[in-house]
């Protein structure tokens, strides 16, 4: 196994090779005077069962292009099978077309990786499940939820909970964390007038006197988890609480947060954690490198990576 870094998250690609027991292969991904990405493998990979970390997270562009070239590199390295290890697929949330003349940005990406030469997708928490079929190559999307159950159980013991989901789109996720828990289950019913602007309508379900735990696979702007927060303690709810898989947060989103009654923010440290976020009073990390290594290992080793959250 060899396993290569490009820029968008080196901790993670760090602590996943130390949970292998590896070293990241040398290899340079740097910038031309102009911004051109270049991409040099400093080690012979020839045959070998190659993995590639990289979400493509903010700037999502250039990552993307890291990532692209670096899996072109690989395969005319002759690598045996290459791996492209996404913990945040970015433009996911461009799954469908949302209006006329619009783009399916998640399908092209999809294409764009395939013909870049990885011959199978690591990800995980896709924004909609349905991506996977955008691929033409094997794709094994993980799930955060038994990182956040194992969490909320240490961390709530004893408390009544009440997991709720941001919007109806999000309830199966929702569900499926509720059923590992045991508990109950409510759902925020919102409108959205425009991008990046949500309006909490109603809460489904009777949060009052209970420590609601809101679950979403992705907060960016943060908006709809604080007007979220802030309708559930309205409506007598003890304490809101969130635990996200990707923490996109852009522009103010870390400050809205810290500013908002939400109790605590948790997410996987998918994305590579900002300033901003390593030092706000109610934001932390849950890391997803062991789990990421014992799927990889697993692929290595042709063994069932679904059983990993059975």
């Amino acid at each position: 196994m060899k396993i290569v870094a490009c820029n968008s998250n080196r901790p993670l690609a760090e602590a996943v090779a130390d949970a292998l027991g590896q070293k990241l292969t040398k290899a340079t991904v740097r910038r031309f005077a102009d911004m051109e990405v270049f991409v040099e493998i400093h080690e012979n990979i020839r045959g070998e069962d190659v993995f590639v970390v990289q979400s493509t997270s903010y700037p999502a562009n250039d990552h993307l292009m890291e990532l692209l070239i670096t899996l072109d590199a690989l395969r005319r390295a002759s690598a045996r099978r290459i791996t492209a290890v996404v913990p945040y697929f970015g433009y996911a949330r461009q799954d469908r077309k949302s209006g006329p003349r619009t783009p399916i940005s998640a399908k092209l990406v999809a294409n764009l990786i395939v013909e870049a030469g990885a011959h199978r997708v690591l990800t995980m928490d896709l924004h909609a499940d349905q991506i996977q079929g955008f691929f033409d190559i094997p794709v094994d999307n993980l799930y955060a939820a038994p990182l956040f159950s194992q969490h909320i159980k240490e961390t709530y013991a004893g408390r009544s909970l009440m997991i709720v989901s941001p919007d109806v789109g999000g309830v199966l996720r929702a569900r499926l964390l509720a059923t590992r828990l045991g508990c109950d289950l409510a759902i925020i019913d919102k409108r959205r007038e425009q991008a990046g602007v949500s309006e909490v309508m109603n809460v489904i379900g009777d949060v009052a006197g209970r420590d609601c735990i809101l679950v979403d696979d992705i907060v960016d702007s943060g908006g709809t988890l604080v007007n979220a927060a802030r309708a559930l303690i309205a409506r007598g709810a003890k304490s809101a609480s969130v635990y996200v898989t990707h923490g996109v947060l852009s522009g103010q989103a870390v400050q809205r947060i810290a500013d908002s009654p939400i109790e605590r923010l948790m997410m996987t440290d998918s994305i590579m954690a900002t300033a901003a976020v390593r030092s706000a009073r109610n934001v932390s990390q849950i890391q997803i490198a062991p789990l990421i290594a014992e799927a990889m290992d697993r692929i290595s080793n042709e063994k069932s990576v679904s059983s990993l959250w059975d």
